[in-house]
């Protein structure tokens, strides 16, 4: 009985692991409502790698004709002096993105209230559904979050990554297995994330 616990807990975290791993995006429609991107750190007034690439996809699939409107998320991070947000704005209106074409909201700081927020300016602006665009590693908590909140939500994972050596991608999978599994809990309690609108 001892050792019974520890290796259902072990084996909990290698399945949860393997899955955030080998994550597969089903099949998204060919045109959605919006394009939601998941805030990240910001340097100073510059996205970091991490965001740049999230914001890049975005405005890539808005190119692609993929949505209709492009959400941006995040709010000020410790130490900030601009909301993620904001500075994703700047950074897809200067790549040709039309103002009137994207939606911000700037008071979330972990990614279930970036989900929540988008999923309020969503209902506010009549729309169904959404792309989310995040890294492939945490496209699989990204998108349960989204399920539970009530988006109806399709993966795009960024193409590219700044994860891409064994330790980065190492420590991003730990980190993504602890949240995810953190999040399987609180989803049964009142804790759980709600839609803002």
């Amino acid at each position: 009985m001892r050792l019974a616990l520890p290796a259902l807990l072990i084996g909990a975290v290698a399945t949860a692991a393997l899955q955030i791993a080998r994550y597969a995006a089903e099949p998204a429609p060919a045109k959605v409502d919006a394009v939601i991107v998941l805030g990240a750190a910001v340097w100073q007034n510059q996205p970091s790698p991490v965001f740049e690439e999230r914001i890049k996809h975005g405005i890539q699939l808005i190119r692609n004709q993929a949505a209709d409107y492009l959400i941006l998320t995040g709010g000020i991070g410790i130490a900030d002096a601009h909301a993620e947000s904001a500075v994703a704005h700047q950074y897809a209106l200067a790549a040709g993105v039309p103002a009137q074409r994207m939606l911000t909201e700037a008071v979330s700081t972990v990614t279930a209230e970036n989900l929540a927020q988008a999923c309020a300016l969503m209902k506010q602006h009549g729309l169904d559904n959404a792309l989310i665009v995040s890294d492939p590693l945490h496209m699989k908590r990204a998108m349960t979050l989204a399920r539970d909140i009530g988006i109806t939500a399709y993966a795009a994972p960024t193409p590219t990554s700044r994860y891409r050596s064994w330790h980065t991608k190492a420590e991003s999978l730990a980190y993504e297995t602890f949240f995810y599994l953190s999040h399987l809990v609180i989803r049964l309690t009142p804790a759980a994330p709600r839609c803002a609108g």
